[in-house]
C-alpha cells in the first residue's frame, strides 16, 4: 500500500499486534505496506527506540493517547493539564500530530450538564498549549453498551457539540466507527457531515471488535465515503484479530488501494 492516493491508514500495534514487541510490530506494519502506526500509552514505551525504528522503516506515528485523567471532574483538572503537557512533549518527540483523549466516566450523582461544562472549561484551558504546539487533541466517544459501561461521552453528536463550544482548531474528535455503530449507527452520514471536526478515525468489525471483514459494517464503502470528503488524516485500524494478523492487514490494504 504505497502512498494510497485517497486514504491513509495506520495500525494500532497495541491492539492488532499486541503480542509483538513494539519495534517488531512496526516492522510488520511496514512489511504490510502501511505508512503509519499508532499506540496508546507513550509513557510505558522506549520512545528513543521507536524513533530510531520509525526513521529506519520510514513510518509515521499517526496518534498516541494523552494520560488517562478525567475531563469531567474539576478536582483533577490540574492533573489532566499536566499530563497533557507531558503528552504534547512526547508527541513532539515522535513527530506525532494527534493526541487521543478519553474523557473519563460519568460522576454518579452529578448533573450531566455540570460535567459537560467541566469538560468544556478544561478543553478551553488546554487549547492554548495545543495551538502553540500544533498538536491536535481528539476527544473520543466510546460505547457504553459493551465495552465502556459508565463512560461519560458516548455519542459523536455530543462530542461535536462540545468541541464546537470549545472553539479551537486544535481540539477535535476521534470518530471510532466501531463504537459509534454500537452507540448511534448511521456512521457514514454522521462522519461525512462532521468531517471537519474529526482529527482521527478508528476502525474495527462489529460485533466482536475483530477484523474489518467480520460483521455488519462494510468498510470498503465507509473508506470510500471518508476519502470522498477529502479527509487528510489517518484511519487507525484498532481491532483484535481472530485470524493471522498479517493476512488481515494485507486484506485491508488491498481495499484501501481501490478507494
Amino acid at each position: 500500500m504505497n502512498s494510497p492516493a485517497r486514504l491513509k491508514a495506520s495500525v494500532c500495534v497495541d491492539a492488532v499486534l499486541e503480542n509483538l514487541p513494539t519495534v517488531d510490530a512496526m516492522k510488520l506494519v511496514a512489511e504490510c505496506g502501511y505508512p503509519a502506526f499508532e499506540f496508546w500509552k507513550w509513557w510505558d514505551k522506549d520512545l528513543d527506540a521507536i524513533n530510531q525504528a520509525r526513521e529506519e522503516l520510514q513510518l509515521q506515528v499517526a496518534a498516541v493517547c494523552t494520560k488517562f485523567v478525567s475531563l469531567v471532574d474539576p478536582d483533577v483538572r490540574a492533573e489532566y493539564l499536566a499530563g497533557l503537557k507531558e503528552s504534547i512533549a512526547a508527541a513532539g518527540q515522535l513527530n506525532c500530530p494527534v493526541l487521543i483523549s478519553q474523557v473519563g466516566d460519568a460522576r454518579p450523582g452529578v448533573d450531566r450538564a455540570e460535567q459537560r461544562d467541566c469538560m468544556v472549561a478544561g478543553l478551553k484551558e488546554a487549547a492554548p498549549m495545543l495551538e502553540d504546539s500544533g498538536v491536535v487533541l481528539a476527544i473520543e466517544p466510546l460505547n457504553e453498551l459493551i465495552d465502556h459501561e459508565g463512560y461519560y461521552l458516548v455519542r459523536s453528536d455530543e462530542a461535536f457539540s462540545i468541541i464546537e463550544e470549545v472553539g479551537s482548531p486544535n481540539v477535535k474528535v476521534t470518530f471510532d466507527i466501531y463504537h459509534q455503530q454500537i452507540s448511534e449507527g448511521h456512521v457514514i452520514a454522521n462522519l461525512t457531515k462532521n468531517i471537519n471536526a474529526i482529527a482521527h478515525f478508528h476502525a474495527a468489525g462489529n460485533p466482536g471488535r475483530h477484523e474489518l471483514d467480520r460483521g455488519e459494517l462494510h468498510y470498503p464503502s465507509i473508506f470510500a465515503a471518508i476519502a470522498d470528503t477529502g479527509y487528510s488524516g489517518h484511519v487507525g485500524l484498532e481491532y483484535w484479530p481472530v485470524n493471522d494478523a498479517a493476512a488481515g492487514l494485507l486484506e485491508v490494504a488491498s481495499w484501501i488501494k481501490k478507494v
